[in-house]
């Protein structure tokens, strides 16, 4: 018989903040397209969505209204986890807490880290992207403890071997407290490559009681997918990450992602947790899931 702690707990990242619909059609701008989205993916079989927000002409914003509305859409459509974003170059971090502090989704990423953050197309020989993506310890902290004021369980965003070890003065300072969750990202350019070794390194590389899953970048992510689920892992899928279910087919949207992550799961033994289950399953606390005013 299943347990419900090896039940596999699936992701969908949404919509990112770089994406266009001149890359992928199905990328959601609007509050309500992001909403029909999340729903999309709840039904599929995710049970936490992971949310930037964007102004109706696609370009990011931080505005804590725009959030608003994106939660209440996603609260009249599904009671699926919510998980906002907080990571962005050259925004100040006061600005990229706000909607946290306000609005205290059950969880929110905390970038463990900086590095260069790029991406380069070897067919024109050139970078599409060329950032320096700067946490500094004394940012990190911040929004940890913004998130721990406001009863936010932190996502720690994790892009190379180093950022793992960035949680251990935060443990010692107590800003961190078990249960850990961890997003182990593979597969920028800047960061870890994204290959079952160094998977498998980054698992071993974590500290005691923590959840973890994987976010494979571009096609890559299938075979990290495949490679969290035969390890025991949770997994994270979306158009943020990646537009493709295999080389030359574009998903028609999240739900189709999180719809093939789930037949992995299934194809390899791994049951696919219910919203209920997962946030039993992650030990996230029990709080109101409506918006304050």
């Amino acid at each position: 018989m299943t347990t419900l702690l090896q039940k596999v707990v699936v992701s969908c990242a949404l919509t990112g903040a770089l994406t266009t619909r001149g890359q992928c059609p199905a990328i959601p701008y609007t509050p309500a397209e992001i909403a029909e989205e999340a729903r999309r993916a709840a039904e599929a079989g995710a049970a936490i969505v992971h949310i930037h927000a964007r102004n109706d002409d696609g370009t990011p914003t931080w505005a804590p209204e725009t959030f608003r509305q994106i939660f209440e859409e996603v609260r009249q459509r599904s009671d699926v986890i919510i998980n906002f974003s907080t990571g962005s170059v050259g925004i100040p971090a006061v600005e990229r807490v706000q909607h946290i502090r306000e609005l205290r989704p059950e969880m929110a990423a905390l970038n463990m880290g900086s590095m260069n953050y790029a991406m380069y197309s070897s067919r024109r020989k050139e970078f599409l992207h060329d950032h320096v993506f700067a946490n500094p310890f004394s940012d990190i902290r911040f929004f940890v403890e913004a998130m721990n004021a406001a009863g936010v369980r932190p996502e720690m965003e994790c892009f190379d071997a180093g950022h793992i070890g960035n949680t251990r003065p935060l443990i010692d300072l107590g800003a961190l407290q078990p249960p850990y969750q961890f997003s182990l990202v593979m597969g920028v350019l800047g960061g870890i490559p994204g290959t079952v070794r160094n998977l498998v390194n980054q698992v071993e590389s974590l500290p005691d009681h923590s959840h973890w899953q994987v976010i494979g970048i571009g096609l890559e992510q299938w075979r990290l997918v495949a490679a969290a689920l035969a390890m025991g892992g949770n997994v994270r899928v979306g158009l943020e990450d990646n537009f493709y279910l295999e080389e030359g087919r574009m998903a028609g949207g999240n739900g189709d992602l999180v719809a093939k992550a789930v037949r992995l799961a299934h194809d390899l033994g791994r049951e696919v947790a219910s919203i209920a289950e997962a946030r039993e399953i992650l030990e996230l606390p029990i709080q109101a899931r409506t918006v304050t005013a």
